[in-house]
């Protein structure tokens, strides 16, 4: 089967999460990727991948969301995306082009639309969609945002055919066609831990997502001054600066160094987090200002695995009160640790199964308006 898999450009934790089950997907069916930004820099060099518009944040000169940015930078690509701009027939020229007959979307707004457009049958596979088709489970000071950004995450994807997220903690889905699976663990991961977990080292790993505008000079002091090696991952910076060992984007050394590093100091995304509680890493969350990982954060201290602070005033404070934690938070590491991939893969190709066998709503339509043999027209 001729199947399009769209990645969400944002960040690197969708093309991470992508990576665990593109190669079992392209055994049996014919895959291209449509993805943007970072995840077309993590996906294009593996698999056939066409570039494609994206959303995204745009940030202020404090290291946080720009709400007028934001808004006046994507109006383009968001009339393109809800008008049917040229973005909208690009993606549907290169379904129709590649014979496309099925559609999964990690989060991928292009994707799903051009889909809805071809009468595709479409999959959701991410992590965002537990905001939107699951029974909510906010905490109350968060409640009224969940409900915005479950809304506006509808109204952006449409109804997708089935449904499949990959969480690190549990939630009860709204409807049958909904499946939630465990963290997405890769390989290197597996590999990683194939003889137990790594014995931890006297180090800490920090990893940002959009370090160039998040890495503030707060923040680098607030690491600079802690009596301990801290390795940052995602940030422009390279080499060692006293403590701290600014690295490069590397899937290879960056699992091996969560693997074996003390805790977590991170923004709060999905993929992330489960990786660090499969290696038994307490995580010090810094969410971003978007109400997902504001949610992940509540939720990893609502399990015991680590706390949350805030990036915009984080010290060095906010880490010791952290660390004299990590035993208390190790100790609920195992009862939380989750393997989704396997489970997801089956779960995937069950749904293309179940697609493939009904019959496109496209030809449906036309079975429906066709005249019966002998009636008048």
């Amino acid at each position: 089967m001729r199947i399009a898999y769209g990645v969400m450009g944002y960040g690197r934790g969708h093309a991470m999460r992508s990576l665990s089950v593109l190669p079992a997907l392209m055994q049996e069916h014919e895959v291209t990727v449509f993805t943007a930004g970072d995840a077309y820099d993590v996906l294009a060099p593996l698999f056939p991948t066409v570039r494609i518009p994206m959303l995204g944040y745009r940030y202020n000169e404090r290291g946080g969301h720009s709400l007028p940015r934001t808004l006046s930078e994507n109006a383009g690509p968001l009339a393109d995306l809800l008008l049917g701009g040229p973005g909208i027939d690009q993606m549907t020229r290169e379904f129709q082009d590649r014979g496309i007959q099925l559609v999964i979307s990690d989060s991928e707004a292009w994707s799903h639309r051009a889909a809805q457009k071809l009468k595709l049958p479409r999959i959701s596979f991410d992590h965002v969609g537990i905001i939107a088709w699951c029974k909510p489970h906010f905490p109350a000071d968060l409640w009224l945002a969940g409900m915005r950004d479950a809304m506006g995450y509808r109204a952006l994807m449409g109804q997708p055919d089935r449904t499949l997220i990959s969480s690190f903690y549990q939630a009860e889905p709204r409807l049958p066609t909904t499946r939630i699976v465990g963290p997405m663990l890769r390989d290197e991961v597996l590999c990683a831990s194939a003889g137990g977990r790594p014995k931890s080292k006297d180090f800490l790993l920090a990893y940002f997502n959009k370090g160039e505008h998040q890495f503030r000079p707060h923040v680098e002091r607030a690491l600079r001054l802690l009596d301990q090696p801290v390795v940052v991952y995602g940030t422009p910076r390279r080499g060692r600066q006293d403590n701290v060992d600014y690295r490069a984007p590397s899937n290879e050394w960056f699992i091996n160094d969560l693997a074996q590093c003390r805790a977590v100091i991170s923004t709060a995304g999905n993929q992330l987090i489960g990786e660090a509680i499969h290696f038994g890493k307490p995580i010090l969350a810094l969410p971003e200002q978007a109400f997902e990982q504001r949610l992940n954060a509540c939720m990893i201290e609502r399990m015991g695995v680590g706390m949350r602070a805030d990036i915009a005033t984080l010290t060095p404070s906010d880490i010791d009160r952290f660390l004299g934690n990590e035993n208390w938070y190790r100790s609920h590491m195992n009862e939380h640790a989750r393997d989704g991939r396997l489970d997801a893969i089956e779960t995937l190709h069950r749904f293309i199964g179940e697609l493939v066998r009904q019959p496109s709503r496209a030809k449906t339509m036309r079975r429906r308006s066709k005249p019966a043999m002998g009636a008048a027209v």
